[in-house]
Formats: structure tokens, sequence, C-alpha cells
């Protein structure tokens, strides 16, 4: 049951690009009419007499041979990392499958992939896009089923020998087959993250995996859209072996293992069908127990309901996928496998056309296009980073990088500041080693390339220097002058600040070619964003290395030029202005925050206050006031000073507009508040304050700002800026960022909806120029 209602929070944190069900397929090759001729039928499945098949040329995504009597069946899609189920390799594997059964000599199968890393990475998502209506895409997914139907029917073994990623419609051919044999290797996960594009799985996934690995740990699996490694698949009955990888030959270890994976598989096909191996799993006590309650349907129905109510808590209802899933799990277990597989082919047809599923979709197309380095490759790669202060950003940069293999220096000035660092980077780190996804000796391998130290000893040997120091711009250039003296020509020098203008900073440099932004978000482990900020100075090559950093660091990287507030805390600032203002005209903090999630906002926005920090809140709210004026007003800054005075900066400090205990989860409103809310409260404006005029007041500033980076050139494109938005700043996934928003909710709605704030408040809700150009010409999209 545990299993079954974890968090469903992985809606609004998306995985690496890889980690999707569905994968972009690269140009297709030209397709090939297949000319059939006539066939006899045999137990359902078509006998092709072979010369009338597809010319074995002419396949170019599924290849096979035949050893012995066992056949095995190769994916390999062209031009591509990885093996996707496009219309391509489905007809070609089809031809294939049916050669297969009709050959007599062959009496069991093995399916693998030709790509180290890559079994099948899910369907296309371009193939999925193409279609126009609900009903195309049900086709798609009755296709799907109806093949691996047979898959799951074949008269003859198929076995699945799985190395690398087997996600989404690569798991649903893994789990149709008979026998699955995975290599025990890092690479090797399995899952079903259709949900997080807003879909679920659509060719008999939803049918297949409850009955396979237990309701509990189906619904666990397709409703976060969790990795599976290969060692825990095996413990839950989803794989029935593993393979080690083995180490380099005459061969790279990659290639080596897939030939082991091969002989292993092939191994086990013929022992299924000459029925020396058997494909039953044995259960252990507690799954015979588990199983035994689920066949009963009040236990099952407490299942559905408590799963039901942790989604409906969790998504607020704005995400259809979760609910989708459940239903069509409890109609198969509850109805019959006909109308199961009826109702997921029907649910993925009405998913696939839905705003939640577009809006995650045009997400993963951005996060693809933020994984990839526009400025090109760089003259040199950074070997060595070193990194200044060692404070939470310092130390969080500093894991990133020594976690993917970058030499790391961790300079403070002072040795207590410096051992908390190296101490949070060891815990990072030790955390992996208690979820088992590194081992001691990894992380004290990794941990071996971390220098702390109090000096400049090494800067010598520097490619980057990135500082996380005090928001301060007389000690941005004191440290920026410091490290000039020590660091070699090609050094680069990386700035960790939240609003401070970049070229504010590089104006005391010998070199501002050299002189870049790196913008990270806290908790740098976990976050995944990194906005890099270029001046009119920063060289190409500066840049181009700023963004291998970043993508190696793995985090998707959005390029913006230089200003204020670069383009994320820009956004932010005159949305958090806004919270001020209603918490002023008598809006209790619990009120705000239960306003904004409701919204799709993953933390409220009065705790994203206490979680940013009072203080840096009041450092960041006065700079952006400086620079853009009146504009940028709402709340009075006051209070937040009056805050800061009274020592309530949020949660690092225990305090801020709540109270935080250390394992308390409910946290009560800070009673110390009510005097200072009291001080600078104003009357309310009746016309302007229903819940959703409050949400749209916080939103319209948010996509108003947002729009006018676009206007002004800080941001180059609506991609990059729904991706920062929605990885920086948690704007709700759901709605694909305020570009997309923008879109969907319609330009001229917006700028009503700014009209009549306008009115009321004055230029704070003026709108910007393009969203009023948008407005008038209803054709014209932020996203075509």
């Amino acid at each position: 049951m545990a299993a079954a209602v974890r968090a469903i929070g992985s809606l609004g944190r998306f995985t690496a690009a890889s980690k999707y069900s569905l994968s972009r397929r690269p140009p297709p090759a030209a397709s090939h009419r297949v000319s059939w001729a006539r066939g006899m039928e045999r137990k359902g499945y078509a006998c092709r007499n072979i010369s009338t098949s597809t010319a074995l040329q002419d396949r170019t995504h599924v290849s096979y041979d035949i050893k012995g009597d066992v056949a095995v069946v190769r994916f390999n899609t062209p031009n591509s990392k990885v093996n996707t189920l496009s219309k391509q390799l489905n007809a070609e594997f089809n031809d294939v499958m049916n050669e297969i059964w009709a050959n007599e000599g062959v009496k069991s199968a093995v399916l693998i992939s030709s790509k180290p890393g890559s079994f099948i990475a899910g369907a296309d998502i371009d193939m999925i896009e193409a279609c126009k209506t609900s009903q195309e895409v049900t086709q798609l997914s009755q296709e799907g089923q109806k093949m691996l139907e047979k898959i799951e029917q074949s008269p003859k073994p198929i076995v699945a020998a799985i190395s690398g990623t087997c996600l989404g419609g690569g798991l649903e051919v893994a789990i149709a087959c008979h026998y699955r044999i995975a290599t025990k290797d890092k690479k090797t996960v399995l899952g079903t993250p259709e949900v997080l594009l807003g879909l679920l799985p659509g060719a008999g996934g939803t049918q297949r995996l409850p009955k396979m690995v237990g309701l509990p740990a189906a619904f666990d699996m397709m409703l976060t859209g969790r990795n599976i490694r290969a060692d825990r698949a095996k413990k839950m009955g989803l794989v029935d072996q593993l393979v080690d990888p083995l180490g380099p030959g005459v061969k790279t270890p990659e290639a080596r293992t897939i030939e082991y994976l091969e002989e292993v598989a092939v191994g086990f096909a013929r022992g299924l069908a000459n029925r020396t191996v058997s494909a039953k799993r044995s259960k252990g006590l507690i799954q015979k127990i588990t199983d035994y309650a689920m066949a009963l349907p009040f236990v099952r129905q407490q299942v559905y309901k408590t799963v039901e109510g942790k989604v409906q808590k969790q998504t607020k209802g704005l995400y259809p996928a979760p609910l989708k899933i459940i239903e069509v799990v409890k109609t198969g277990l509850d109805q019959g496998r006909d109308a199961g597989y009826l109702t997921e082919s029907q649910s993925f047809g009405q998913l696939a056309m839905t705003k939640e599923s577009k809006a995650l979709l045009g997400l993963y197309h951005g996060q693809v296009r933020c994984k990839k380095n526009k400025f090109g490759a760089p003259q040199r790669e950074v070997k060595t980073l070193a990194v200044l202060g060692a404070g939470l950003m310092g130390a969080g940069i500093a894991q990133v990088s020594v976690d993917k293999g970058m030499k790391t220096i961790l300079k403070d000035t002072a040795q207590k500041g410096l051992d908390r660092g190296q101490q949070q980077v060891f815990k990072g780190l030790n955390s992996k080693v208690k979820k088992k996804s590194l081992t001691s000796f990894e992380r004290d391998s990794i941990l071996s390339n971390l220098t702390g130290q109090l000096d400049y000893k090494g800067f010598e040997k520097a490619d980057m220097v990135i500082e996380a120091v005090f928001e301060d711009i007389n000690i941005k250039h004191k440290v920026l002058k410091e490290v000039e003296a020590v660091i070699p020509a090609h050094c680069i020098f990386a700035s960790n600040t939240s609003a401070l203008p970049i070229s504010q900073i590089a104006a005391v440099s010998k070199r501002p070619e050299k002189v870049i932004g790196m913008h990270y978000f806290s908790p740098v482990d976990k976050m995944q964003l990194l906005e890099i900020i270029t001046t009119d100075k920063t060289s190409q090559d500066t840049a181009a290395s700023a963004v291998a950093v970043g993508l190696k660091q793995g985090k998707v990287v959005i390029v913006v030029k230089d200003g204020p507030g670069f383009y994320t805390t820009r956004c932010l600032g005159p949305m958090l202005a806004e919270v001020v203002r209603v918490l002023q005209e008598g809006i209790d903090p619990k009120k705000i925050d239960a306003i904004s999630t409701a919204f799709g906002f993953p933390v409220g926005a009065a705790t994203l206050i206490d979680e940013v920090g009072v203080d840096v809140a009041t450092h960041v709210a006065e700079d952006l006031g400086k620079a853009f004026g009146e504009r940028f007003g709402g709340g009075s800054i006051e209070l937040f000073k009056l805050m800061v005075e009274k020592g309530f900066l949020g949660r690092k400090a225990g305090k801020g507009f709540y109270v935080y205990q250390e394992g308390v989860k409910n946290r009560n409103v800070n009673s110390g508040m009510d005097e200072i809310l009291a001080r600078f409260k104003v009357p309310a404006k009746p016309e302007v304050c229903t819940d959703e005029d409050i949400q749209m007041r916080l939103v319209t500033r948010f996509v108003n700002e947002a729009a006018m980076c676009l206007q002004e050139g800080i941001l180059s494109n609506p991609v990059e800026g729904d991706i920062g938005a929605v990885f920086g700043l948690g704007f709700p996934p759901c709605l694909g960022g305020p570009f997309r928003y923008a879109d969907s909710y319609g330009a001229k709605q917006l700028v009503d909806k700014l009209r009549k704030y306008e009115a009321v408040y004055g230029c704070q809700f003026t709108p910007c120029q393009l969203l009023v150009d948008y407005a008038n010409s209803p054709n014209k999209k932020f996203h075509q």
C-alpha cells in the first residue's frame, strides 16, 4: 500500500530528457512500401513467404539473424543514440516477427538492441504529435496493443535482453515477452514515465504491469514515472535474470556486455523452447499475501480510494493523467481485459489532446533544446574548477561539479565555513550511497577530486572560477581582482549572482570578455536550471565553456542577456511584490499559499519568500526597485525590512511568515508577524480581491514581466523563457511556462485582466507592448 501512494510530486519535477517515455525521432529515413503476398493464417500469426516480405536491405530499423534455432532480433534506429517506437520501426518489427513465426526452423526469439545504453527509450513523440484527433492517437495505441498481444500469445518463447534505457513503450515491449534478462548496470533502468508528459502507458502497460509486479508497485511506477534500476526490478519481478556487465577487452566494455547479454539470452530462449527453463516466477510469502488481498474487491476499492486521495492532494486535480491511470487500471481489474485495453487506448487518445499534455510535451522539447550547446564546442575543456565561497550555494556547485569528474577547489575565508561546506558535499554524496546509487568506494573516489582551502593555491591551474560570495558589489569586485592576479590567461571568471548586473561586476576586470554570469538555484544538487548571463563583452568561447560546464553538471541551461535581475529574478520580483501587497490587504499567509498552489505552483507564495530568505528578498527588491522604479512596486519593502530587523528571515532562521521546527510538517503561522502586518495594513479593494483575482494578480505580473524580457531582448526566444520559469521558479508545469500559458489563456484575455488591475493599482499592471501586439493579432502565438 505504501508504495502505491508515494509522492506524485514528480509531476512538477521533470527529469532529464533521456528519462522520458517518449523520445524524439531523428529525421526519418526514406519509407519503403511493403508489398505483401497472400499468406496463410496459422494460430492467428501471419505466415509469409520470406521472398515476398520486405527486402532485407530495405530494413533500416530492425534486423535479425538466426543462431541455430533462435532468432535474434536487433533494434537500431538510424542516426539516433536511442531506439524509439516509430511507425517505421513498428512496421519492420511486425514484418520480422511474422517471418520468425512462419519459419519452422526457429523455435524461440531474443529481442535486443544494437545500441549500447538503450534498449528502447519509448514511443516516438513526433508520431504522436502528428495526430490531429484523439481517434488517431487511439488507433496508434490499439495497433501497439495488438502487436504486443501477439508477442505475449506467441507459441515461440520470446526473451527481452535489456541493456540501457527500457522506458515507456520499451518497457511495454519487454513485459509482453515471456522472459526478461537485464544487465546489472547503472545505465539499465526500467520505467513508465508517460505520466510526466501528461499521458499513460498505451500499449497494454496499464493492464500487464499490475499483474506482473502487483497493484501497489504498479501504481507507484505509473503515477510517479520513477526509474527502476535492474537489481530493484529483479526483486519486484519485473526482470527474471541479471547479467553482470563486462570490463574492457579487445572491444569496449559496452560492446562486450551486449555480446555476453545476447549469448545468455539465446541460452535462456533455447531453454524455454525445450522446456529446460521455466518462465514461472516463484513468489515470496509477502507477494502471495499481497496478491491474495488484491484479489478481494473491497481491498482493491480501498487502494483506489487511498491512491486517488493522494493524487488529488498532490496534483490539486490539475493533471488529468494520474486519475486516468487509476481509472484504466481499475477498469481492467474489475471488468476484464477487453474493457481494460479499450479504456486504455481511448484514454491515451483523450490525454494526448489535452492542453496539459501539450504543455508538458512543450517542456520536453524545450529541455531537449536546452541540453545542447548553441555556442558549439569550447576551445578547451574545463578540467579544473575553483569555487569561491563554501556556503550553501558554493558547496552545492562544488558537489555537482566533483560528482561529474571535475577536479574542484573549494575556497573560503574561514575554516569553520570551509568545514561546513565540505561536510555538505560529503552529505550530498553519502545520500546517494544510502540510496545505493553509489558505493562508498565510488563516493570516496569522487571526494578525492575535491580540495578545500583558505588560500589561492592551485588557482594557477584553474580553467574556470565560479564565485558564490555574498551579494555585495564591493565584495564581488574585491574577489575578482584577487582572482585575476593568480589565474592563467585562459581561465574564465563566473559569478553566481542572482540579481547584480554582470557588466557591473566585470567593470573592474582586466579581461571582461572572460567574465560571465552562472546563476544556480538552491538547492543546487536538486534544482535543474542554470541561467547563464552574457554581457556585450563576453566572448562566444567563454559562453560556450560556461554552457559546456553546466551541461556536464547535468543542468538544463538557458542563456540570457545581462540586466538587473536577468530573467528569472526579474520575473519573480513583481510577483513577490504583489504577494506582499495581498498580505497587507489582510489575506493571511496560509490563504495566499492555498490560492497559489491551487493554480499549480509547487510551493505557496508566502512559503516561497521564507524559502528564498526574507533578507535576500529585501536585497533583491531594493536593487530591482532602483533599476525599474515604480513598476516594480506593490507591497511595502519596509515590511520586509522590519521582518529582517526582528530576525524573521524565513526557514533558515526558524521563523519567517511561518514557524519552522525540525521534524514538524504542519507549520504554524508566526504570531510575531501579526504586529508587523497590522502596522502595514492597507484597505483591500473588493473589486479585485476574489481568490481568482488574487491568483491572476500574481500570475499576470509574472507573465507580463516575462514578455517584457522577450521584448527587450533579455530572452532570445520563448522556449528558454518557459524552461527558465518552470525549472527555476516553479511556474506550473501543467501550463507549460508563461509563454505557452499566454498562448492557451489568450493574449487578449491577459491584457484585459492587466487593464482591469491597472485601473485599480496603476502602472505595475500596464501590459507590455509585445503582449498588446499579440492581443491585437489573434493569430499570433509565442509557440507556433
